[in-house]
């Protein structure tokens, strides 16, 4: 009986010594496992990769509202694990903080709220469901990465899909910009292009404010000077003042606005003259230029100008700043030919037109890409360019080029053509400044590239494609609201959408 006792005991004693070495190799030993099938909590080799590149602190800064109903509520948990993963992964040098922003008014000045929005956040407004009843309310959703001086945004986090990704991209090209500006042996050049004589037919224009515009811009430089190393350096030209400066403005292709002699409803004579506004961004050999005026051609209604939004200036001009000092990889973008400006500016009636689609092209590909443009007519694609894009070109290429064009594709690289059968072609407007709203004519068109595209058993038809199941496009209040239908703008539904193509995997909808 006795040795069954001591028996007893001596398993008790081994299973407590068990447990107390496991507990205590579960001190400094760990392992986590996702369990999931897609790996959903397991970060990728490439976002590894990023994060262990760091040598100095990152700091994440997460706002999120409490409470928030489904599906918001599992962003939060997902942003949870992710940030772990990461922390794991980048060790000592990557740190983040979830903030719990109320949202409310009333709050203390320098709490939560407050803090989110010194980092570009804002509530957006979302939809809850209670007792039957649709309720709106708005939530902070958002978060900032703090890497030295240099600071990423994401203003709005509505869905997990692609989260790390975007914190990925985020990572290396804040590494790659720090890198970059500590490495420039020269400033960065922020010319701002405003002719002075553009203060006179401003406010004909419903635009207002011209001449406090410098001193605006030179602000929004010298805040955005804090966070690049103090590595820029601005100036100021007026056009109107100087040949040379008009000269530069123009050799930049800064938006152009000429207007006829008119009189004004006072009697007033205002007589005709040009006037240039832009902001050129230059370092070295690369130089990129930023609208500050938006133009707007709208059917029936004529053409619109409004000032660009300055919160709206400040990114782009650090997007831009991203592109000259080439910390991304380059694209190619065909500039002859007359292919669509990248810039999103195209010559209408005596001036330049804004294209928004082309402006939001230029600054989605702008995030991960340095565009690079190639001028075919002057010499070859350029070496280390993996792809060329053209877009619109309307003027016909010779063989030699298409040869060219044809080698550069035998190289292995790839090649991106947005082609149109027919030349859309507006009659000359008689109004000046205001533009007309004269019916376009279509004529259609040969480039040669169609020979190219014959060659790899592929063809363009000339036709011209309709769909009902259309885009709706909203009209302002001003121009007596409601919505028109874009006919050759087809919305492909999600269920139309291969989703076996990885690229296509999170698209919902697309507008063709």
């Amino acid at each position: 009986m006795k040795k069954v006792t001591t028996g007893r005991y001596s398993r008790f004693f081994i299973y407590l010594v068990v447990v107390a070495l496991l507990n205590l190799a579960g001190i400094t030993l760990f392992f986590r496992a996702d369990l999931t099938s897609n790996k959903v909590y397991s970060l990728s080799d490439a976002s590894r990769k990023a994060v262990l590149t760091l040598s100095d602190p990152l700091t994440v800064k997460v706002f999120f509202n409490g409470n928030l109903p489904a599906p918001y509520n599992n962003i939060e948990r997902y942003l949870h694990d992710l940030l772990e993963e990461y922390a794991v992964a980048g060790n000592r040098f990557f740190n983040y903080r979830f903030y719990n922003v109320s949202g409310e008014e009333n709050e203390e000045p320098g709490g939560n709220r407050e803090l989110a929005e010194s980092y570009g956040i804002q509530p957006v407004q979302i939809q809850n469901i209670e007792q039957d009843e649709v309720k709106f309310r708005k939530a902070y959703m958002g978060m900032a990465l703090i890497h030295g001086d240099i600071i990423e945004t994401m203003p709005t986090i509505t869905s997990t899909d692609g989260l790390e990704y975007r914190i990925t991209s985020a990572i290396r090209k804040m590494n790659d910009k720090i890198s970059a500006l500590l490495n420039l042996k020269e400033n960065v050049s922020v010319k701002l292009i405003l002719s002075s004589s553009l203060a006179v037919v401003g406010p004909y224009m419903n635009i207002t404010g011209l001449l406090e515009l410098p001193s605006e811009i030179e602000g929004i430089v010298n805040k955005l000077n804090a966070k690049n190393y103090g590595k820029l350096s601005f100036s100021n030209l007026d056009p109107s003042a100087g040949n040379r400066d008009e000269q530069d403005a123009q050799r930049y292709n800064v938006l152009r606005l000429n207007w006829d002699e008119f009189t004004d409803r006072r009697g007033n004579t205002i007589p005709a003259g040009r006037g240039y506004a832009g902001i050129v961004i230059e370092y070295g050999d690369r130089s990129e230029t930023v609208d500050l005026i938006e133009v707007i051609s709208l059917p029936i209604f004529g053409t619109q100008y409004r000032l660009t939004d300055p919160g709206e200036l400040e990114k782009a001009i650090d997007k831009t700043i991203e592109n000259v000092i080439n910390i991304n990889e380059e694209i190619g973008y065909l500039a002859d030919h007359g292919a669509l400006p990248i810039e999103g500016m195209s010559p209408v009636s005596g001036y330049l037109q804004q294209d928004e689609s082309l402006s939001n092209f230029n600054r989605l590909l702008s995030e991960e890409y340095s565009i690079r443009r190639v001028n075919l007519k002057n010499g070859d694609i350029p070496e280390g360019l993996s792809t060329l894009i053209i877009a619109g070109a309307k003027e016909n290429f010779t063989d030699y080029e298409l040869y060219r064009i044809d080698r550069f594709l035998m190289k292995g690289k790839n090649l991106a053509i947005f082609m149109d059968s027919f030349n859309e072609v507006r009659p000359q407007s008689r109004s000046g400044m205001m533009g007309g709203s004269q019916r376009p004519l279509w004529m259609p068109l040969n480039t040669g590239l169609e020979k190219l595209l014959d060659h790899y058993g592929l063809s363009v038809g000339k036709s011209i494609i309709l769909d009902e199941n259309s885009f709706k496009q909203r009209m302002p209040q001003q121009f007596g609201g409601g919505e028109r239908s874009i006919y050759f703008a087809p919305v492909i539904m999600n269920e139309m959408i291969n989703k076996d193509a990885a690229y296509l995997k999170n698209i919902k909808g697309l507008v063709m």
